[in-house]
């Protein structure tokens, strides 16, 4: 175009070239192309073309890419990616097309990430697959000023009934989990019942050994006492024997009152013992 106006939306971003050469980036707004100031019969006007750069961020769809795993089993996955353009000069000039370069680098970084997983790895860690097209395109990407916010697998497709025969895997690895979970739960509630019982048994022992010290301590008290009482029945004795030896009548008078209870007894019987001594003899009479 020679002349006339343009608008860029702020969504975009304008590449002005003036005969092939790049001579601004235009930002949102709008644009008069200036006539040509002639000069001579013979000179020609410059030729002016806006290149618009979309700059917002959009998708892009990788579809039905077959790819081999590193167990040999070919698979087909689908791709979404998001990317915006951070810089349109490098974007236009770096590469022919950079949504078809994108399409590309994401293609191969599939590839690569795929043929170093297994088909398992793959069912059960989806998010890796993701994780490593990312980091593997998203450098490259900044290259030709393309920022890759996502790419996340879409769609995995397997061959025949490989679908089905893996999700039978899966249930039966699921299955076999939870019967480890459980198994490892019972086995805590064992051993959480086998030291209740352990210190039950060793809180009873304890318990046996206190009330036997007690019971020892106790009898040992009752001794003590049993032999302070015979004690003072002995020191009580001596002393009365002494009374007694001190003075003769205290020990007939014990005896007249011995007497007189007996002889409130039916069957009480007394012996006495009288000294040959004390016998008459033949000469007296």
């Amino acid at each position: 175009m020679t002349k006339g106006s343009i608008i860029i939306k702020d969504t975009h971003r304008g590449l002005w070239y003036e005969n092939g050469v790049l001579a601004k980036v235009l930002s949102a707004g709008r644009y008069e192309i200036p006539e040509p100031k002639w000069f001579h019969f013979a000179q020609e006007p410059p030729r002016v073309e806006i290149v618009l750069v979309d700059m917002r961020e959009r998708d892009l769809t990788i579809k039905g890419q077959e790819i081999l795993t590193s167990d040999k089993v070919a698979i087909r996955v689908s791709i979404v990616v998001r990317f915006r353009v951070t810089d349109p000069e490098t974007a236009v000039h770096a590469v022919d097309n950079y949504e078809d370069r994108i399409y590309t680098d994401v293609q191969l970084a599939a590839r690569r990430s795929l043929a170093s997983m297994t088909l398992e790895g793959i069912m059960t860690n989806r998010n890796q697959l993701s994780e490593d097209i990312l980091e593997d395109v998203k450098e490259i990407a900044e290259g030709y000023g393309v920022e890759i916010g996502r790419a996340d697998v879409k769609d995995l497709i397997f061959p025949g009934n490989l679908q089905h025969i893996m999700n039978r895997v899966l249930e039966s690895k699921r299955l076999a989990e939870a019967k480890l979970i459980d198994a490892r739960a019972k086995a805590e509630v064992e051993r959480i019942e086998t030291e209740a019982k352990i210190e039950n048994t060793r809180n009873l022992g304890l318990a046996t050994i206190e009330a036997k010290r007690q019971n020892a301590e106790a009898e040992a008290e009752a001794q003590r006492i049993r032999a302070e009482a015979d004690v003072r029945e002995l020191q009580e004795r001596a002393r009365a024997a002494e009374a007694y030896s001190d003075h003769p009548a205290l020990l007939r008078l014990t005896e007249l009152e011995t007497l007189s209870d007996l002889s409130k007894m039916a069957n009480a019987r007394i012996y006495i013992n009288f000294d040959s001594q004390n016998k008459p003899s033949e000469n007296d009479s």
